[in-house]
């Protein structure tokens, strides 16, 4: 090769790769937003907030978590989705990014296609509860007395298409059994009709509410639907373990950027937010609302999100859902 000829290679290879290398050196230069597609509260919300803190931190720019939630988390996930993608817009979703393509019948974006997963920041369990009034202490119980009475136990959650609302009906798959779905808006007026008596059974992923309230015997835990048990009830067994074996259903959260976000500002945005999750002070706080934290590459994240999308479409059609 002339010299010439080596020197325009090597131009050009500069040319590739200068702005590749200068977008993340300078990244960021202005303000960042999280957008949180649900109230505040929960896991999406809490862990937004103590990222958006640290980051501010390290890198002396504003970083703001925001909250745009309305429609199951369609509204503030639809922003992330259109925003440029710069990494100055992000999204950190709860699991309905993988549940809501079966439960409506038009999204205004694709789960897979228009975002660029960053990392799985945590996940919370939700604990299968009764009211103390049926007649049944253990999975195996309940098993049998919804097969006694087909359709008669009424189970609400926290809305229709909602992660609890696939839980529970994951379950009924599984076990081979009937119930009738009350949807609430919320997991709140949920869990008092729980309390009440009004309904029988409902999935919760809001352990502060019902830890109390199951240890009064209000309510009583039958599992935990995480593949292994939780360290604040060490003596719950999981779903699988007491007699549907293979179940598992958690609730997630992870942060996200609009699709086409420079590979090089995905890489920095997990280093700093794993190390930030991985930080003693922010693991102690997250763990005593009970949430697990993950702190994955932005490759097993992505992975999830396929993953999860396939299960609950799977779900909804074996149960039946009608697309809204």
């Amino acid at each position: 090769m002339s010299r010439s000829a080596s020197t325009c290679a090597v131009l050009l290879f500069y040319g590739v790769v200068s702005p590749l290398v200068h977008a993340q050196d300078s990244y960021p230069s202005r303000p960042i937003r999280i957008v949180v597609p649900t109230a505040p509260g929960g896991g999406s919300d809490t862990g937004a907030r103590l990222i958006a803190g640290e980051l501010n931190k390290r890198w002396g720019r504003p970083v703001v978590a925001e909250n745009r939630p309305g429609a199951g988390t369609i509204v503030g996930s639809e922003i992330v989705a259109k925003a440029p993608p710069d990494g100055y817009t992000l999204l950190m979703s709860p699991s309905t990014l993988a549940t809501n393509p079966a439960s409506y019948k038009k999204m205004p974006y694709d789960a897979i296609r228009d975002f660029a997963p960053i990392t799985q920041t945590l996940y919370v369990p939700n604990l299968i509860v009764t009211h103390p009034s049926l007649p049944a202490r253990t999975v195996k119980e309940f098993i049998a007395l919804a097969k006694a009475r087909p359709g008669e136990i009424l189970y609400a959650s926290a809305g229709h298409g909602t992660n609890p609302h696939l839980t529970v009906e994951l379950f009924t798959t599984m076990a081979q059994i009937k119930l009738t779905h009350v949807p609430y808006k919320g997991s709140g007026p949920g869990i008092v009709d729980l309390i009440g008596g009004r309904v029988g059974m409902m999935a919760t992923s809001s352990m502060t509410v019902v830890l109390p309230h199951i240890r009064a015997g209000r309510m009583r835990a039958l599992g935990v639907t995480t593949a292994k048990r939780m360290q604040v009830l060490p003596d719950l067994p999981t779903i699988a373990e007491a007699g549907v074996p293979g179940y598992e259903s958690v609730q997630w959260s992870g942060l996200l950027a609009p699709a086409g976000t420079p590979r090089e500002i995905i890489e920095k945005l997990n280093k700093e937010v794993v190390a930030i999750l991985r930080l003693p002070e922010i693991s102690h706080r997250l763990a005593n609302e009970n949430f697990e934290i993950v702190a994955g590459t932005s490759q097993e994240f992505a992975q999830l999100i396929k993953t999860e999308t396939v299960k609950w479409a799977k779900v909804a059609k074996i149960a039946g859902i009608e697309l809204e």
